[in-house]
């Protein structure tokens, strides 16, 4: 458990060019003035030289963070169950990490970002820096950091890996086959945050969830039990999507468990959204105000935002269905075609392969033209934006997933060609993906790597023996960070990850009567993405920047329309199987599906209140939260009310 006195590892890492000169005045270097200040602010500082780089290691001691929060006003669970705002004085009264540690990962890099950006100028005038010769002007009140950014002198600011912690994962999580679904998933927040910790618990229980409907999907492939076999494949689909709607229901249980024994009370989204909604009236009010005295006119201001607001996204959302309409589908129904048309199965590999290669690009493309859309929108904050890019994305890649599936069930009602295109997809999609997944990474270090040599090599001269990295954080900064394929502006890796999940559901789910053996390869798929995302963010990537988001957010939407697709979808496929005539007759089998249908869409909305959301304990806790909270400030006010009578006596 961390003291007063304690230390974190060094967690963070500015990267400046190596000086070609040393400047004649010290105390006027860029550098050597940074370096400075960042010691007076209390960090722990080590400087490392690589090969063209020098490299600022900071560490900073627990107290200075405790300070520093307390600056920041940051709102921290104590004993009691409330959450205050956290002051370094009355520490003990504040609840501690699983780990021990005072502050989550999430915090320390918010401390840290505060303390780096925090060093201005406060003298009278300006100040003249220097680097490599050129003269560079600190304004007054102006951040160090950001003018050292403007002016390239400092080229990057990241979190950098603890080399103990990172090497303990390493053995415990990613390279640990014995158990093929558990993870350590309170190791996991504590080094990468919640939101990463959230998906890899989301991916552990999905991946348990699914060896049930693996293991009878696979039974129902070997076992023919004779006449009773019309009756298996409405029996399968009945069953999937119980199983999924009880899985999810489960899942939040299991989120606001996480959510508990964390301490986290309320969701980053939650809070912003009501930080984001005060500063807004707040703004409003003020506007008001100054421009109509003792009239002000919020309401009709804040009306005209919210339906502004609404109209942009109503436009943009329109901007996507349009470009899905005119340019995708006709894509996406050509390649259906082409495959239908082709009588090669190694044809139909490599016309997949082609497809799937050439759709990625088109995709990114309409994810980046998202990113630029939601600019416009009006405000809403950071995770609502986040939200609707994850929607417009999520329809570009719904189109391109499923259309050529649907042309197939639909249009041709082949359900041997279903089944072969639903394996192709699988096997060379996700073979694809995962190669595109783990290489890039790989290449893209390589790449700067070899950048780097032959700069060296250059300086030095052709005679120049062969030049090696000898310290960690350089072959870090090196690494790929782990960002988006749209843009990072509004999403992390994540956002890949959760699309293949979303991705991968609905194809089982949507087609699961065509083929339920299809369950059995996403169950294999799961287990080794478990290990190779843990690989990829311990080994191939740079430490993740924190993000405090402790449920899937709008991806838990997207699951649930995707489960009543697949009610939908699947009815349509029995009627295909029983009505091989095609004349679409309400005869008993038809009927019975029909029957089927509405049942399962009353389990959908009906079974999900049967199991409550949280759990008891959890929900036991939260109701004694507030009613302490309630007490607690019910004798605050009544001791101000007494105050106040005192005064006036």
């Amino acid at each position: 458990m961390e003291g007063h006195s304690a230390v974190t590892g060094f967690e963070m890492a500015i990267v400046v060019p190596k000086k070609r000169e040393k400047e004649r005045d010290d105390t006027a270097d860029c550098v050597e003035f940074l370096v400075r200040e960042l010691k007076k602010a209390g960090l722990i500082v080590e400087r490392v030289f690589g090969i063209s780089d020098e490299f600022i290691k900071l560490a900073a001691p627990v107290e200075i963070l405790g300070r520093v929060a307390a600056e920041l006003q940051m709102k921290k669970l104590t004993y009691i169950g409330i959450e205050l705002q956290f002051e370094w004085d009355e520490v003990t009264a504040f609840v501690r990490q699983p780990d021990g540690s005072l502050f989550s990962w999430c915090e320390r890099f918010r401390c840290f970002q505060h303390l780096i950006y925090g060093i201005v100028n406060k003298t009278d005038s300006d100040m003249m820096l220097l680097f490599d010769g050129k003269e560079f002007q600190f304004r007054r009140n102006e951040s160090l950091l950001k003018m050292m950014e403007t002016d390239e002198v400092v080229k990057q600011v990241f979190p950098t890996h603890d080399e103990v912690k990172r090497k303990q994962l390493l053995r415990t999580w990613a390279l640990n086959w014995l158990d093929f679904t558990w993870q350590p998933i309170d190791e996991i927040y504590a080094y990468f945050g919640t939101k990463i910790a959230t998906y890899f618990a989301f991916l552990s229980m999905y991946t348990r969830w699914l060896f049930f409907p693996a293991a009878l999907g696979l039974a129902l492939q070997l076992v023919d039990i004779g006449p009773l076999q019309p009756l298996v494949l409405p029996a399968f689909f009945i069953f999937v999507v119980t199983w999924a709607v009880f899985f999810f229901q489960f899942w939040k249980r299991k989120n606001s468990a996480l959510l508990a024994r964390w301490g986290i009370n309320y969701t980053l989204s939650e809070y912003k959204a009501v930080q984001i909604a005060q500063s807004s009236f707040l703004h409003v009010h003020d506007k008001c105000e100054k421009k109509f005295g003792d009239e002000p006119i919020e309401k009709k201001i804040l009306q005209r935002d919210e339906w502004l607001g609404l109209l942009l996204r109503i436009r943009n959302n329109a901007i996507i269905v349009l470009a899905i309409i005119c340019l995708q589908l006709p894509f996406e129904l050509a390649y259906a075609h082409l495959y239908e048309v082709t009588e090669s199965d190694v044809l139909k590999y490599a016309l997949t392969a082609a497809y799937l290669l050439a759709i990625q690009y088109y995709t990114r493309i309409g994810g980046k033209v998202s990113v630029i859309l939601i600019k416009y929108e009006k405000d809403q904050g950071e995770e609502s934006s986040a939200a609707s890019l994850v929607y417009k994305v999520f329809g570009l890649y719904f189109m391109q997933s499923y259309i050529g599936l649907f042309y197939h069930a639909l249009s041709h009602r082949n359900l041997l060609t279903l089944r072969q295109v639903l394996i192709q997809r699988l096997v060379v999609s996700q073979v694809l993906e995962n190669m595109i997944e783990n290489s890039i990474p790989y290449l893209k270090y390589s790449y700067k790597k070899y950048k780097a040599f032959h700069k060296k090599k250059h300086e030095k001269g052709s005679s120049e023996k062969m030049v090696h990295l000898v310290t960690r954080v350089e072959k870090e900064y090196l690494k790929p960070s782990y960002t988006a394929s749209i843009g990072e502006e509004l999403e992390d890796g994540l956002f890949d990850d959760f699309l293949e999940l979303a991705l991968q559901f609905g194809m089982i789910m949507m087609f699961a009567c065509a083929f339920p053996l299809v369950f059995c390869f996403a169950t294999l798929n799961n287990v080794t993405e478990i290990r190779a995302d843990a690989l990829k963010l311990l080994v191939m990537l740079r430490r993740p920047i924190p993000r405090a988001a402790a449920t899937i957010g709008a991806w838990l939407n997207i699951f649930q329309f995707l489960i009543i697709m697949a009610i939908c979808t699947n009815c349509v496929l029995l009627i295909c199987l029983y009505d091989q005539e095609g004349k679409w007759r309400i005869e008993p089998g038809l009927a019975a599906i029909l029957v089927i249908e509405h049942a399962l869409l009353l389990i959908k909305f009906g079974f999900s209140h049967f199991v409550p959301e949280e759990p008891a304990w959890v929900r036991a806790n939260r109701m004694r939260t507030v009613a302490q909270a309630r007490d607690v400030f019910s004798k605050q006010l009544l001791r101000s009310i007494s105050n106040i009578e005192r005064k006036h006596l």
